[in-house]
């Protein structure tokens, strides 16, 4: 897996994971199966503002966290190294234009994305979200 900052863009890895059938809850004995996208991506923290961004995310705001489960955020992961580099890894049942398009209607994601801002490497303060860009899978292994 690859992910970098170009530009002030940020690469997105995207993969596909089909989710093991489940029960429907319509009728006994019937599975689904739905495909998931799994998306990888990277930003720049600030190296100053690091363990503000952990405060931050150690205390998500809930509505933040409800408008990313309704618009098919899942198995959301940060992780972050001592120098800032910041790897985001989600699942979405959407494809990854659809899953910021739900975010971007989401009042709270605006403010949310307002309020972090600071804290992210960008040479005109854009919002995170604005600066994602797909990657192209080039290896998984299940």
């Amino acid at each position: 897996m690859y992910a970098a900052i170009r530009q002030n863009r940020i690469e997105i890895v995207l993969f596909q994971r089909i989710i093991p059938p489940y029960f429907n809850n319509k009728r006994q004995n019937s599975t689904i199966e739905r495909t998931m996208n799994r998306i990888g991506f990277q930003l720049k923290v600030k190296p100053d503002k690091i363990e503000e961004y952990k405060q931050h995310h150690a205390a998500v705001w809930p509505e933040m966290l409800d408008a990313l489960r309704r618009t098919g955020w899942h198995n959301y992961s940060l992780f972050l190294r001592d120098d800032g580099t910041l790897f985001g890894y989600f699942e979405t049942p959407h494809d990854f234009q659809t899953a910021l398009d739900g975010m971007a209607s989401e009042a709270i994601n605006d403010k949310w994305q307002e309020f972090m801002s600071p804290y992210f490497e960008s040479a005109d303060n854009a919002h995170a979200d604005k600066m994602m860009i797909e990657l192209e899978e080039v290896f998984h292994l299940d």
